[in-house]
């Protein structure tokens, strides 16, 4: 059994850090103000800076070091098995509309790349679906041949580059993979040098919306701006209730080198055995070898453990696979599968949002830039209604996720609260816990040097109890995915302030 490597952050950001972008002081008057600075939000204010556009974007952390920062960085239009059920939910046309965004994404990614001269290891692969269980056979042919209908380079095969036998796979060829980090800050540069505005560290804490639209952040500083983008991956600001269609969904990923003569040569997904994705990337002589899965609600289970399957999956599929890095990423699933990307609200005439991405942030995030570039210039954008979110949501096509997710949050936020609490005297340094002092629960970490850290449990975005990820050192919310770190800062949205302080 290969031992688990440390939780040591993503290789993108450690291969590209980047240069600090200052935060905001000043007040802004901009066209456009872009709320987060991953490849939704990068891309976005790009396009619309490449259009004319005075644009701000605004970022609570770091540029693309959310989860554009922790992606495997997979650039396809297959995304694990969806064409079959856009066929039968949103029609041959939907499906067709679907395959052709995404497509287009890719390309316009290798137009940038190459127009801007980035070396962000930009490789052509084939991307497959597989299933190891023969019973899944009618599925994977169902979804090939949904795909190529849609216009997809797809076929049905049994034969890939994986080092074990597949009972079939769908195949679309023509697909890419690259290095995000070193592509969105190729980005950034190039929005700098067209004049935009990118402050990091600044967290925006209100919106009003009108003509024009006025942000605050917590600097201080006002941004006034004729249209808003709301890039956060989940929504800060959600007008129109969109909690009640995303699922939060983390995922973990473990990382490190293999013999070039070792890579499958391929992009892989399976939706068995809590989801598996491979996919290698250049590494000097040799290939690093990137395995994600073991998907989870963030809040629940034992992340350690999870970490430690992955990895024993990694060595026994790859036994000569030298283990470097492990890290988490998180993704929101909408409940009808399609992202939500569009106006903000149904009332909304200047707030936009791009969320609901559902795994698939590198082509859909691309999408997104250029769905919300035509919106805001007055473009027409074939695409726009498919994944509007005021689109009205169908009994047969939704409900039976949306009710799901519903029940999931309500048996959080009502069950957490009647569960056992722990003793203080129980948690051990490095360990985190709810527990009950004083009359009244406490998210109580205690440190390596055994000193103690209280907070209020209750989560900053709608008041679920937290629960402590021992792994990641964090505490996370398990209904709408909010993290924050050990002293309360919010590490991930949608919670916009920290959890409160507490004495023990």
């Amino acid at each position: 059994m290969t031992e688990n490597p440390h939780v040591s952050g993503s290789y993108w950001l450690e291969t590209a850090p980047g240069p600090d972008r200052p935060a905001l002081t000043d007040d802004l008057d901009v066209d456009v103000a872009v709320i987060g600075a991953g490849i939704a939000g990068l891309s976005t204010a790009w396009e619309l800076a490449r259009a004319g556009r005075r644009v701000a974007v605004l970022e609570a952390d770091r540029v693309a070091a959310g989860v554009t920062g922790h992606t495997t960085a997979k650039l396809t239009a297959l995304h694990t098995l969806i064409y079959d059920k856009l066929r039968r939910t949103r029609g041959a046309e939907g499906a067709r509309l679907y395959a052709r965004s995404q497509s287009e994404a890719l390309e316009r990614a290798a137009e940038i790349a190459d127009e801007l001269g980035v070396d962000c290891d930009w490789e052509r692969r084939s991307a497959y679906t597989y299933a190891r269980d023969a019973g899944r056979i009618d599925e994977l042919r169902a979804e090939a041949a949904a795909a190529h209908e849609a216009g997809l380079p797809a076929s049905f095969v049994t034969e890939t580059g994986l080092p074990f036998a597949v009972a079939g796979a769908v195949k679309v060829t023509g697909q890419a993979q690259f290095h995000p980090r070193k592509y969105l800050l190729a980005l950034t540069d190039d929005l700098l040098a067209r004049g935009a505005h990118v402050h990091e560290h600044t967290t925006v804490i209100g919106l009003e919306e009108g003509e024009p639209c006025r942000l605050t952040t917590d600097t201080g500083a006002r941004v006034t701006a004729r249209d808003v983008v709301v890039a956060t991956h989940y929504p800060v600001f959600d007008r129109a209730l969109l909690f009640t269609r995303l699922s939060p969904r983390r995922e973990l990923v473990v990382a490190g080198t293999v013999p070039a003569d070792s890579d499958p040569d391929g992009m892989y997904i399976t939706p068995d055995e809590g989801t598996r994705s491979v996919r290698t990337a250049p590494h000097g002589a040799d290939r690093l070898l990137v395995v994600t899965g073991e998907h989870f609600t963030p809040g629940t289970g034992d992340t350690r453990a999870r970490f430690q399957h992955l990895s024993d999956w990694a060595a026994e599929h790859f036994p000569d696979v030298t283990l470097t890095h492990a890290w988490a990423t998180q993704d929101n699933d909408p409940t009808d599968t399609v992202p939500l990307v569009g106006p903000l609200h149904p009332g909304a005439h200047h707030t936009y949002v791009a969320t609901g991405f559902g795994g698939w942030g590198m082509s859909g995030g691309i999408m997104a830039g250029r769905l919300l570039t035509a919106l805001i210039t007055g473009e027409e954008c074939a695409w726009s209604g498919l994944y509007d979110p005021r689109r009205l949501r169908s009994t047969v096509r939704e409900a039976p996720s949306f009710l799901k997710h519903q029940a999931t949050v309500a048996r959080h936020f009502v069950g957490d609260r009647l569960r056992g609490s722990e003793s203080v005297e129980s948690v051990e340094p490095g360990e985190g816990a709810v527990v009950r002092a004083g009359g009244e629960r406490l998210a109580v970490y205690r440190d390596e040097a055994g000193h103690l850290h209280a907070l209020s449990p209750r989560c900053t975005h709608m008041g679920c109890l937290v629960a402590f990820n021992a792994a990641e050192r964090a505490w996370e919310c398990p209904c709408h995915g909010s993290r924050f770190d050990t002293d309360g800062k919010v590490v991930e949205g949608p919670a916009i302030r920290p959890l409160e302080q507490r004495e023990l």
